[in-house]
């Protein structure tokens, strides 16, 4: 039976798809890195709680086709503040992230890692 469970884990793995937008934030990569730790043996895993199991399967099956979105649809694709789900993609992309943390850091700090070879933590130890 664990042999069953796995393979449809590893077919839900497959459909899932991955956005290079979010490296390391993704969730079809974060899903496929924690089967491959519940699934260590593979085929011959032996899983302590089966029905559990299952549950999270029927959910993730749930997210991955949409079943709430279309169960209530929504009259708009926006949200309250009236960004679209494009935007709200390029916003939350890694790189557009990495550049407003940079934008928040100040001249002192943008100079110190500039000229400095540690990282400005190891100054204070």
């Amino acid at each position: 039976m664990a042999a069953s469970r796995y393979r449809r884990f590893l077919k839900l793995c497959e459909e899932w798809p991955v956005e290079d937008t979010k490296r390391q934030r993704d969730l079809g990569t974060f899903l496929r890195q924690r089967v491959a730790q519940a699934f260590r043996e593979g085929d011959n895993t032996e899983i302590a709680d089966p029905e559990n199991c299952d549950q999270m399967y029927e959910s993730l099956v749930r997210i991955h086709t949409n079943y709430y979105k279309n169960k209530y649809p929504r009259l708009k694709d926006t949200n309250f503040t009236g960004v679209t789900v494009e935007d709200c993609k390029m916003i939350l992309a890694t790189d557009a992230l990495q550049q407003m943390e940079d934008m928040k850091k100040g001249m002192w700090k943008k100079l110190r890692e500039k000229f400095y070879a540690k990282k400005p933590e190891e100054d204070s130890k």
